[in-house]
């Protein structure tokens, strides 16, 4: 995993804005209704292709494929896994039962209309081991012609499958998640094994504190989030870490995320993850508080935090230099050169779902790689000129 000795580096979470053509075939799809497949395989290859130079005009170092092959970050397995059917009802967010006025903007939203994930009723097992494969060649084809850029692909942690596909096959939650883990394991090293790295989407992690254990008191919530660390850490057995990073986060939808779980009550299992790169929400404003936790807990030596210092759920266009105070905060951490800038969440996580304009995404981005820059003029002690 690249980083740099004399700038601060960008990314981000992942998914992009995918284009309205797109978005409308895959939502026919999803609905069931007939698609010519020739015509959504040129769509996505023009979105992939559109993408990836709308990162790197914006000043994007390290680019991903948007995820537009993908009908979202996480349900996209059940394309490529046997043993999921049915419908699984959706999961009930806790903080709308104590406001349940702010329901409707997850309700109107396209994307979480189409948000359907089925039940886990047999044996998981990998049917399409081509999928991630066609995935990895079709982002490196796009990337060639661009020299020194580096590609990362983002796929599902276990424990975020197991938190919307529901089990209703494996007698608990510990043999499910291994189930899992050793499905994935196929499509975590294919994309290693590629040269671009891996990113493990964990949302799992901040989430299931109050979506799959909310009922649970908080020491037990705690043990459940250090087994899914412990899952993850089997699923990458054997891979490098710094081919790696990982993605936690609290739920990228609009609410008012009063229930999340604190970083400082996970922190430490958090840390203990096998890749080298870290990946967390440090816009939020429930959590943008929690570098403090960082330094306080302390980073082991070797791991990469990539702090969020954009928005991924509201339209406003951070400042450059507010995005520069909030990289210099987990430089002030593990030092400036282990220390790349990021977005909290993707802005593409379900297809249509576009909490913030795609004309916006792409400004965000740019102010971005401006406040990176900045960054890299105070931590380096250059000219601001």
């Amino acid at each position: 995993m690249h980083t740099s000795t004399d700038r601060i580096l960008t990314t981000h979470a992942g998914s992009l804005p995918r284009p309205q053509e797109l978005t409308e075939l895959m939502h026919r799809k999803m609905d069931g209704k007939l698609v010519d497949e020739d015509q959504l395989a040129a769509a996505i290859e023009v979105a992939r292709a559109n993408v990836l130079d709308r990162q790197l005009n914006s000043g994007v170092d390290i680019v991903s494929d948007g995820e537009v092959s993908k009908p979202s970050y996480v349900t996209y397995v059940t394309d490529r896994f046997d043993g999921f059917g049915g419908e699984a009802q959706p999961l009930g967010l806790a903080e709308f039962a104590d406001y349940p006025e702010t329901m409707h903007h997850v309700a109107a939203d396209p994307g979480m209309q189409h948000a359907k994930a089925p039940y886990c009723m047999d044996k998981v097992t990998l049917r399409d081991t081509e999928a991630v494969r066609a995935d990895i060649a079709a982002f490196k084809k796009a990337l060639q012609g661009y020299d020194q850029v580096e590609g990362f692909m983002t796929a599902a942690s276990p424990g975020a499958i197991a938190m919307y596909m529901i089990n209703r096959y494996y007698r608990d939650d510990e043999e499910y998640l291994y189930a899992l883990a050793d499905a994935m394991k196929h499509e975590y090293r294919a994309i290693v094994d590629s040269g671009l790295v891996l990113q493990i989407d964990c949302p799992d992690i901040g989430c299931a504190a109050h979506l799959a254990y909310k009922d649970l008191p908080l020491h037990e919530i705690i043990q459940k989030i250090e087994m899914h660390i412990e899952v993850i850490n089997h699923a990458v057995d054997g891979l490098p870490p710094d081919r790696m990073r990982m993605h936690i986060c609290w739920g990228n939808y609009l609410s008012t995320h009063h229930r999340d779980i604190e970083l400082k009550n996970i922190a430490a299992a958090v840390l203990r993850a096998r890749p080298q790169g870290l990946l967390v929400e440090a816009s939020n404003p429930r959590h943008a508080h929690e570098w403090a936790v960082l330094k306080e807990v302390g980073v082991p030596d070797g791991k990469i935090l990539i702090p969020g210092v954009i928005d991924s759920k509201t339209n406003y266009i951070e400042h450059p230099e507010l995005i520069a105070q909030r990289i210099s905060n987990y430089a002030g951490i593990v030092g400036r050169e282990n220390v790349l800038a990021g977005s909290d969440c993707g802005f593409g996580t379900l297809v249509g779902m576009n909490w913030v304009s795609p004309r916006v995404v792409w400004a965000k981005l740019a102010s971005l790689a401006e406040g990176a820059r900045l960054a890299s003029n105070t931590l380096w002690g250059k000219s601001s000129r």
